[in-house]
């Protein structure tokens, strides 16, 4: 096999996986984010589909807007600190020292509820669902190529990756009787992405910096069984998001029936990227007569809607196959005294990857252990706090030049996240 034929298989293989906002940051399947609210980082998210302890239940079930009074303003960040290891690299030229790849990323959310009447509400918000942060240093693989066989540097499965999501969301609520309310609204997602990789020292196989937007909707309903009883589902579909700018992959490679896309190939093509729904059921539930409650959430994600990454004329880039992924948290909630409130929570979620791996998708199971705490001053204000540790597993990687294994890893992904979030009702 040529060099050049060679070099182009190897840049499919690495920019689809990456190009695709598939390289996950460690916090959930895929390359979904669980960080709406410092509240629900507290308790793993168990039950935030119906607590409705602030505004930034909206995020997760509209409907949950009729459970306020009065009216609702909330606004936090989460900050992510993630440890990407990668060990065990070996490379078709020689072996390769082990990395990790260590990034902190403020995730901030803002929501506003107001109420028009006793049933009827309206809530606009802003947070986010997908994105990720995984660079590698730029001594990663270089000098490990051999052009007369036609390989790369390994450095080309590494380099730089940049994903993020905002979702804009505008909402509804109707109390239809004591116990039935239903809610919905459009998400508009906004995503930008920074990719980079090097083919050899000096030479830039590929540069994105592209954007896009795409529009979505929400619906949910809650059921009031009684005072300390209920239920919530909620349904979020999301868009497809065609993202569009500077895409740039070397005009030598940049050809040929299964290429990347280039600027030089088609000029003006968008990428297509498809995002999963989400259905989610909670429960919450405080034991008569004493201070504790407790509350769980079910949560399916429809990653098997990313089959493939194609162009907007059709041009399909790369097959994918990925799965559905599901997340099951339980959490618990000590109401102490009139101040202060105690919280913690426990999850566990799937990874969305099935064959295809990468040392850039550092995607498996994980486990969540969280703890948080809320503390009421002044009668309308609220400071919450909440910490999560999120561990990984070891994932056996292989990366592929075309159809030949060239590169093989573990890859294993730690989390820890912080939070703040301050709620205001008046």
């Amino acid at each position: 096999m040529n060099k050049t034929r060679l070099f182009k298989k190897s840049l499919l293989a690495v920019t689809i996986t990456t190009a695709t906002l598939a390289s996950q940051q460690a916090l959930a399947a895929g390359f979904q984010l669980n960080s709406q609210s410092a509240t629900g980082l507290g308790r793993a998210f168990a039950g935030d589909a119906v607590i409705a302890d602030n505004a930034s239940v909206m995020s997760r079930n509209a409907a949950a807007m009729t459970l306020f009074d009065s009216h609702q303003f909330s606004g936090g960040v989460n900050i992510i600190d993630t440890d990407i290891k990668v060990s065990d690299i070996k490379y078709k030229t020689g072996n390769i020292d082990s990395v990790t790849n260590s990034s902190s990323s403020p995730v901030p959310n803002i929501y506003y509820i107001h109420k028009l009447n006793e049933d009827l509400a309206i809530g606009a918000g802003i947070y986010s669902n997908f994105g990720t942060k995984n660079n590698f240093p730029t001594s990663f693989g270089v000098g490990t190529g051999s052009a007369g066989a036609g390989l790369p540097d390994a450095s080309l499965f590494g380099g730089i990756t940049e994903i993020e999501t905002i979702n804009y969301t505008l909402n509804v609520a109707y109390r239809i009787n004591e116990q039935w309310s239903l809610g919905g609204g459009i998400d508009v997602v906004q995503g930008s992405g920074k990719l980079k990789r090097d083919a050899y020292s000096g030479v830039n196989a590929l540069n994105i910096d592209a954007d896009g937007v795409g529009v979505g909707f929400n619906l949910g309903t809650v059921f009031e069984l009684d005072s300390n009883n209920r239920f919530g589902l909620a349904y979020h579909y999301s868009p497809e998001v065609k993202a569009s700018g500077t895409v740039y992959v070397d005009a030598g490679i940049a050809t040929g029936n299964n290429a990347l896309i280039g600027q030089n190939a088609v000029a003006g093509q968008d990428v297509i990227l498809p995002l999963p729904s989400m259905l989610e059921f909670s429960g919450y539930h405080r034991i008569e007569d004493t201070k504790f409650a407790v509350h769980y959430s079910l949560q399916w994600i429809g990653w098997d809607v990313f089959e493939k990454l194609e162009t907007s004329n059709n041009t399909t880039i790369k097959n994918y196959k990925w799965q559905d992924g599901y997340h099951l948290s339980l959490g618990g909630t000590y109401y102490l005294d009139d101040s202060w409130t105690l919280r913690a929570g426990y999850m566990h979620d799937t990874a969305a990857q099935d064959q295809l791996t990468s040392i850039s998708v550092p995607d498996s199971d994980r486990n969540w252990l969280s703890v948080g705490a809320s503390y009421a001053f002044n009668n309308h204000h609220t400071v919450d706090f909440g910490f999560t540790y999120l561990m990984g597993k070891d994932v056996q990687v292989t990366e592929y030049a075309g159809t030949t294994p060239v590169l093989t890893a573990t890859t294993h992904a730690n989390a820890m996240l912080y939070g703040l979030q301050y709620s205001y009702s008046f």
